[in-house]
């Protein structure tokens, strides 16, 4: 019998079923009891699902109505202070999202993912306790249906190491005090069934860890494998390699060790380890984080190379990671071209690939009924196509790249920034915004409605033309110094540059959660990247005719485009970033030749895709940094190259922060307090910074007085003039109700410190 297994699964739905339930919810336009059902019927279409493909172990607990991050704090009991006296959904959303006397949770990237987290707070003065209804309940659940599911859980040490401390002392010396609650779920969970498969998630160890930190290994799971004897515990590694715990968990009781050999090749050098030991090997041959047709002959012979060390009777076959992180299906792409369609495959796809291969390896290919044969053989077809595809390669854009010379702005900042700051006349402590304003659902409802052919170009482009006139207005209005025109043509800040570049591709329905309801629809790079003509030109130079103040022209920048979307697998990333950055110093140009002095180039993701391993890293910076560099080249003295970060931690990276060379950075702070903004004074980062005064991903609205305290603890680190105001984000998902206080709010409190100062 073949064996298969699915690290996880996406669970917004297959079209976007919780999102709709959740902000519903949140509304006021239905009940929480509302939600609990949507969820319910969710979880169990995703288990069927996975059964009707063959799924031999499908998961349980890996659904969650925000993120599991967040339902490991409630699973312990791990509340921040500010949140003690709630309880239940009131408890948990507020501890997300914030409400009206507490700020939110810290968020941060999953890894080198999109994915965000809510990051934990801890403090020696926590008390622990279980609270495992949500895992046991969903256990029981899925049994009732006939499904028995491995139940999945963020290990202990992955926890802790994925945490803060609110006393900033080392996570990791907790682990005696959250161990005993993983002891007790676990004797819990022993008493469902006759035999259990727990999967304990552990990517922590997939980094560079110290030898302190490996060392927790054995007693940790020691205990924890020895709870009781009808418990298989499977610990689960994935997005690189992580060969130096995987020498220490073959010496603990676990039953298997789940690795990523797509992420992680060089798991390849552990499985001599493994097959000297008892262990179980999940081997992740399927990718779970992109979305090509996977080639099943390529991963059945990855398969029978691994099963010439560990046996075949000790595998057992499996995504690479989560398919959380994929689409959920193409059963609604109703009108992507159909070549292109037969490269892909989102997460209900994987499944099938899962269930082939394994067959295929485990039975050999004359086990294949007429259905997966029929399969087997479009596999072939579609990646054969793919690679032969004339819409892949552009020798002219190739030749481009192969010759491009013009690799940085040819002045200093120091030389830029005063020609900058005498000709553009803006004050110290500037205000302006990230860039997008509230997404309303008549721009929502006119972008969908020009794009099925309901409404005329004329007739869009009026309503486009309205809002930036009403965003234009309210800016001036509001006392806002440097505008925006809020970007109300823009589905998304990478799928809009992504559609009206050459070698992009695009889903109706492609969407990935990026943190609680936020999905995103990352478009796909197939081909050679051109720009055929100005992207953003005609709305910027719009919006700027519409007053005498500075319109500040907005563009994602090329690491960004690159890491958030689908990246092509037949050609390097580095490669494929630099055609980007061409494209977009051609639209630099033509931005600044159109009379926009100030250009913002985000960069949010650019600390996402750093490689988990260290040794992999200077490879991955020197390709970035040339890439920024190159997109920004175009840019003239007076120019003004501003660029944006967001949730990330920058301590380790602030020299290659300062070798991007903009003028103006922006990043949040709102959740991290000044720890973020003190690493670049102690850099001594010379160019000028837009810390963010407020949490945008929160409706809160914050007073005048909160900022002030916060623009007067901003100036504790840096002097006024290096700083700007603004957000700590852009403005696209917030209501226009919540963004017109905050900012009046933000523009009062600078006026008050602009007074403190004078005085």
């Amino acid at each position: 019998m073949s064996k298969n297994y699915v690290v996880g699964f996406p669970r917004i739905g297959e079209q976007r079923e919780l999102k709709k339930a959740l902000e519903s919810y949140w509304a006021k336009n239905s009940t929480f009891s509302d939600v609990e059902d949507i969820a319910k019927d969710l979880r169990t279409r995703h288990w069927k699902y996975q059964q009707n493909a063959g799924i031999d172990f499908i998961s349980s607990n890996d659904f969650s109505l925000y993120d599991n991050m967040l339902d490991t704090i409630v699973m312990l009991n791990s509340i921040p202070q500010r949140f003690i006296g709630l309880e239940d959904e009131e408890l948990y959303f507020s501890m997300a999202r914030g409400n009206k006397s507490a700020v939110a949770m810290e968020m941060t990237k999953w890894f080198n993912t999109n994915y965000h987290y809510i990051v934990p707070e801890l403090s020696p003065n926590d008390e622990y306790k279980l609270n495992s209804s949500k895992i046991i309940n969903e256990y029981k659940e899925a049994k009732e249906l006939g499904i028995k599911t491995k139940i999945n859980l963020i290990g202990p040490i992955t926890f802790l190491g994925l945490s803060k401390r609110v006393d900033r002392g080392d996570c990791y010396t907790l682990l005696y005090k959250i161990l005993p609650i993983y002891e007790e779920l676990l004797e819990e969970i022993s008493k469902l069934d006759d035999d259990i498969v727990v999967q304990i998630d552990e990517p922590i160890f997939v980094k560079d860890n110290e030898t302190k930190i490996l060392s927790l290994i054995k007693p940790t799971y020691d205990k924890l494998a020895n709870i009781s004897s009808n418990l298989k515990i499977i610990v689960s590694t994935y997005f690189e390699h992580s060969k130096e715990a995987t020498k220490v968990f073959v010496h603990t009781p676990i039953w298997g060790l789940g690795l990523d050999f797509l992420y992680g090749d060089e798991n390849i050098n552990s499985l001599e380890i493994i097959a000297n030991s008892d262990k179980v090997l999940v081997a992740g041959v399927v990718d779970g984080r992109n979305i090509w047709k996977n080639n099943i002959i390529k991963t059945v012979e990855l398969l029978e190379d691994i099963s010439k060390v560990v046996g075949k009777d000790n595998i057992i076959v499996s995504s690479s990671c989560s398919l959380l992180h994929a689409p959920f299906t193409l059963k609604y792409e109703e009108k992507m071209a159909q070549d292109i369609k037969s490269w892909l495959s989102y997460a209900v796809e994987k499944l099938d690939e899962i269930s082939l291969a394994s067959e295929i390896f485990f039975n050999g290919i004359d086990s294949l009924d007429s259905a997966q044969k029929e399969m087997l053989e479009s596999n072939k077809n579609s990646n054969l196509n793919r690679e032969n595809s004339s819409l892949i390669h552009n020798q002219e854009v190739q030749d481009r790249v192969k010759n491009f010379s013009k690799l940085q702005r040819d002045e200093k900042f120091e030389d830029r920034i005063k020609i900058q700051r005498e000709e553009l006349g803006y004050q110290d402590l500037a205000t302006t915004t990230i860039g997008s304003f509230p997404q309303t659902p008549e721009v929502r409802e006119a972008r969908r409605d020009f794009k099925k052919g309901e409404l005329s170009k004329d007739e869009y482009e009026t309503q486009m033309k309205k809002y930036i006139d009403d965003c234009v207005a309210f800016q001036e209005e509001c006392g806002i110094e440097i505008l925006v025109h809020g970007e109300p043509e823009r589905n998304d800040m990478v799928e809009y540059f992504g559609e009206q570049l050459d070698g992009f591709g695009f889903s109706q329905n492609g969407w990935v959660q990026s943190y609680g309801s936020r999905c995103v629809k990352p478009p796909f790079i197939y081909g050679d990247i051109s720009r055929p003509k100005s992207m953003t030109v005609y709305w910027i130079g719009y919006a700027q005719s519409k007053t005498d103040k500075i319109m500040k022209g907005m563009l994602t920048g090329p690491v960004t485009i690159l890491n958030w979307s689908f990246v092509r697998d037949d050609k390097a990333r580095a490669d494929v970033s630099k055609q980007i950055a061409i494209a977009l110093s051609d639209e630099i140009d033509d931005l600044q030749n159109a009379g926009i002095k100030i250009i913002q180039v985000d960069e949010a993701a650019f600390k996402e895709g750093y490689p988990l391993r260290a040794e992999k890293i200077k490879i991955y910076e020197k390709w970035a940094l040339r890439d920024f560099k190159i997109s920004v080249s175009s840019a003239k003295i007076n120019t003004q190259i501003h660029t944006h970060m967001c949730y990330s931690e920058f301590n380790d990276i602030i020299d290659t922060i300062e070798a991007m060379d903009a003028d103006v950075i922006s990043i949040e702070t709102s959740r991290s307090g000044n720890e973020l903004l003190k690493i670049f004074k102690e850099s001594g980062y010379k160019q000028e910074v837009g810390p963010g005064v407020y949490d945008i991903h929160s409706p809160r609205v914050p007073s005048v007085d909160e900022m002030v305290i916060q623009i007067r603890l901003l100036l504790e680190v840096l002097p006024k003039e290096q700083l700007w105001i603004n957000p700590d984000c852009g403005l696209k998902t917030r209501k226009w109700e919540e963004v017109k206080l905050s900012l009046k709010n933000m523009v009062e409190a600078v006026k008050i410190i602009r007074e403190e100062l004078k005085a």
